[in-house]
């Protein structure tokens, strides 16, 4: 038995009788809040059918699970993309890829046709269209499919939408009632709680229940401090993101200088590595390789082999 517990019994036993009708009753006064009491069976009446949503990020899609049931066995089956539905967070130091993954999810979905918001925190709405037109371009996406189907929202340009959560959220929620948007991408959310880290969890939290509330499938990028593990999950903000959204990309980069990293990663010395790694994602099965990820001369990011395949080649 718990101590606390016996310790309440004990204490209750030796309470006299009009003392324990008392309490009694400033229990009774606790309110129950019977709505929120749910069986499995009528939770699963409501609950979304998980999807896989393509990233437009070469190497990636294949890299989530789902599973069925085989011949009385589980079976993986590729989900071809993140999980739909699902928050996910994409972290590391700087120049590892963060913007341009975020960049070429955004595209991807708008070349099929689907709304994205685009919150953009770091830098003004005009220079990000900039870089994303080139990523467009490296992508093969015409211009013209993805013009009225990305709808940036500037928090670079208007404080108030960086200072103040609520007016961040109900301009987001205009946005997704007038253009139908299913995506949102926020980058970055440590912009949202610079300054002042000790409350990034309370904005990571009200972030991510804006998303299930709205029903999108979102990408947060958030940033490093200098200091953390590079391959850790840790960001700006310590656990507070990895601990409240669905899934983590964490990447990093490694400079070649010794014999043992070039005997590792088969790269000369002298060179940068990039790498990737999915921390966790709770809505599906993933890879829990670490990838090595690559920027081409275009801007464009692709997963690599994992580090087990480049270690297993002679």
């Amino acid at each position: 038995m718990n101590s606390s517990k016996g310790q309440l019994i004990r204490r209750r036993k030796q309470m006299p009788k009009q003392n324990l009708e008392k309490e009694e009753i400033i229990e009774k006064d606790i309110e129950i809040v019977e709505d929120a009491i749910l069986t499995f069976k009528e939770t699963s009446k409501k609950a979304p059918e998980i999807k896989g949503i393509p990233t437009g990020i070469e190497g990636l899609d294949e890299l989530f699970f789902t599973a069925t049931i085989e011949n009385g066995k589980p079976k993986l089956i590729p989900l071809g993309g993140i999980p739909q539905y699902s928050v996910f967070n994409i972290t590391g130091i700087s120049d590892t890829g963060k913007s341009l993954m975020a960049e070429q999810f955004a595209i991807k979905q708008a070349s099929l046709g689907n709304s994205v918001a685009f919150i953009t925190v770091e830098s003004p709405a005009h220079f990000v269209a900039s870089s994303m037109k080139l990523r467009a371009i490296a992508m093969g996406v015409d211009e013209k499919n993805i013009d009225e189907n990305i709808v940036f929202i500037d928090a670079a340009s208007y404080g108030k939408l960086r200072e103040d959560i609520p007016t961040l959220l109900n301009t987001l929620a205009y946005a997704i009632k007038r253009y139908k948007i299913k995506f949102t991408v926020i980058d970055s959310v440590t912009g949202l709680y610079e300054a002042k880290e000790m409350i990034a969890r309370v904005v990571v939290r009200q972030l991510f229940n804006f998303m299930k509330k709205w029903y999108q499938t979102a990408i947060f990028v958030s940033q490093k401090r200098s200091g953390q593990e590079e391959l850790s999950a840790e960001a700006a903000g310590g656990f507070a993101i990895p601990h409240i959204v669905d899934g983590t990309i964490v990447l990093s980069k490694v400079l070649i200088n010794n014999q043992y990293a070039e005997k590792i990663y088969k790269r000369p010395i002298g060179e940068m590595v990039r790498l990737f790694r999915i921390d966790g994602c709770r809505m599906s099965g993933h890879s829990t390789e670490t990838y090595l990820l690559e920027i081409d001369q275009t801007g464009l990011v692709k997963i690599g082999p994992s580090l087990k395949e480049i270690a297993n080649k002679k």
